[in-house]
């Protein structure tokens, strides 16, 4: 990356689709869409165009509530494209959280497919918004949503709703040069898209990425992984979140990359396009690459053609990582550090470094930005090899969140530094290492214990499939640690077996108090462990919900 681009979403895709022309931007293995990238870019210009007619305007909200369909990445750059800005709604939503965002967002329109897991998308619309039935397409008019009109079906025939068909038809009402200068008026710096950060307390909080926040940083990702026109990316990440939108689309975009994305994740459907289609790289949170390793079906597929991809959205275990390095090929993986506030990455590691700053390290700095680490209480910076709160600062940091200009101060400080909550190492190479959350880190009878340099450890038991690590209050020692672990079928290990494995390996203040077998761990629909939820289901365990009752560990 020799120096920062000043363009647009909408820019940056006209510039790839006239390098690349005939060369494939989009395949699905799922459903009948496959375009070259000249093809992607005259359709998206088609429901720009078409958006422009249906009355979204510069600056207008348009959230977008689906799974990885081929009509969100056409709306995504199709709202890019005139200035709007795409509101990406997480996938596990239901009627309070989406009635919430809609009413926080502003947002003018609505788009939806049918459903999703176990939400019926239709059904909570119209709970939302009981007008919608019975007003016509783009007229509603709801108390609690002022500034939704629109509704708009990627599947079916909705009462109150454009169906999606219908969109470009609503092109003929804009002019050649209308259009244009519609799209000339965008800016770089313009919000692009706005992403809602799903916290574990209090409300979430729309984090607004301008076009340049997300076309450089999709552009140093895809150096790192050495992207070409050549490469072919698997994405079965979901769009609404960064690792999606940036991390994959922006990053294949920049380079002239084709994408396979997928519906939605399952293990044999990331298997199957990865063979199939000849993916040389694909994208994952560990969750994923584990439950890929752990099938049953693993073996049956050929992974040759993968080359490169990225282990990200949580903590990675150093053993995962060397699994898909040696059994899925993938000998020039990545790890990124970032979070949505910061577009997201702010390290990555590439694919010529060693093997152990690959597995063992986020990586460096990007480019073009500033990253150090301080105390989490002074702001001082801390020197090399002592862990403080990582803080970043450059052209991938956020515009702040909408609406909320005390979150945003408390976010970002005068100097411009954002600050993530996260705890992090540097050695004196420039490498950096996450050892958790300032909210996770655990202190037991005034020793420090860092959940992830344990998890990293039990994950090397042969018996152990995943395991996250959470506090729990002690009146003796304040807080403890707690092990939720997902065993091997069929393995007959025990609580003790994992405790003494830490014990036999670790400082004794390192040995979990506590371990539960978990089925499976609590995720969010990006595939981030919810904690949280962790947390409160050893209190419950150890009954201590309201934190009046004093336990003893079962070492």
């Amino acid at each position: 990356m020799e120096k920062l681009l000043n363009i647009t979403v909408g820019e940056m895709l006209e510039t790839t689709a006239a390098k690349y022309p005939t060369n494939l931007a989009i395949k699905y293995i799922e459903v009948n869409y496959k375009r070259t990238y000249y093809q992607f870019n005259a359709e998206v210009d088609e429901y720009a165009r078409g958006l422009l007619g249906m009355g979204i305007k510069a600056g207008d909200h348009v959230a977008v509530w689906a799974t990885n369909y081929p009509e969100w990445i056409i709306l995504f750059f199709a709202t890019a494209k005139i200035g709007a800005v795409l509101v990406t709604v997480n996938t596990n939503y239901k009627e309070a959280e989406l009635e919430y965002l809609l009413s926080n967002s502003d947002s003018k329109a609505l788009f939806i497919c049918d459903g999703i897991k176990d939400i019926d998308c239709e059904k909570i619309i119209y709970s939302v918004c009981p007008e919608l039935k019975n007003c016509k397409p783009g007229e509603l008019n709801n108390e609690k949503l002022p500034f939704l009109k629109y509704v708009v079906s990627f599947d079916n025939w909705y009462e109150g709703m454009f169906h999606w068909s219908q969109v470009p038809h609503f092109g003929v009402l804009i002019s050649d040069e209308e259009f244009q200068k519609v799209k000339d008026a965008v800016k770089p710096d313009d919000v692009v898209n706005m992403q809602y950060t799903s916290g574990t307390t209090g409300f979430p909080k729309g984090v607004m990425l301008t076009h340049n926040n997300i076309v450089n940083n999709g552009l140093a990702i895809g150096d790192c992984m050495k992207f070409t026109e050549k490469d072919k990316l698997c994405i079965p990440v979901p769009f609404f979140h960064c690792f999606g939108m940036v991390l994959a689309i922006m990053a294949s975009v920049t380079h002239g990359t084709a994408m396979v994305p997928l519906l939605w994740y399952t293990p044999m459907k990331v298997m199957h396009a990865i063979e199939y289609e000849k993916c040389t790289a694909v994208h994952g949170v560990p969750t994923m690459y584990i439950r890929m390793l752990e099938h049953r079906d693993f073996h049956r597929y050929d992974f040759s053609s993968l080359r490169t991809g990225i282990m990200a959205g949580s903590p990675c275990p150093i053993k995962v990582m060397q699994d898909v390095i040696e059994k899925m090929n993938m000998k020039e993986i990545t790890i990124t550090y970032g979070q949505t506030e910061a577009s997201p990455a702010c390290t990555m590691t590439t694919t010529d470094e060693t093997l152990e700053h690959r597995v063992a390290t986020v990586g460096k700095e990007l480019p073009f930005m500033e990253t150090k680490i301080v105390d989490a209480e002074t702001g001082e910076d801390v020197p090399n090899g002592t862990p403080g709160e990582f803080v970043v600062r450059g052209y991938n940091v956020m515009k702040g969140y909408y609406k909320m200009p005390e979150a945003t101060a408390a976010a970002i400080d005068k100097d411009g530094w954002l600050h993530t909550g996260d705890i992090a190492v540097k050695d004196d190479d420039g490498y950096y290492k996450i050892t958790g959350r300032l909210k996770d880190m655990i202190i037991r009878g005034g020793e420090n214990i860092f959940p992830k340099e344990i998890e990293d450890f039990i994950y090397t038991h042969p018996d152990v499939v995943d395991v996250q690590i959470v506090a729990v209050p002690s009146e003796n020692l304040g807080e403890e640690a707690y092990a939720f672990v997902t065993k091997r079928p069929g393995s007959s290990v025990t609580p003790k077996d994992i405790q003494n494995y830490v014990k036999n390996n670790m400082a004794r203040h390192k040995v979990p108090s506590y371990v539960e077998f978990i089925d499976k761990m609590p995720m969010t629909a990006s595939g981030k462990i919810q904690k949280f939820v962790l947390r409160d289901m050893a209190k419950k365990t150890l009954g201590i919900e309201n934190n009046n009752f004093v336990f003893k560990d079962n070492k």
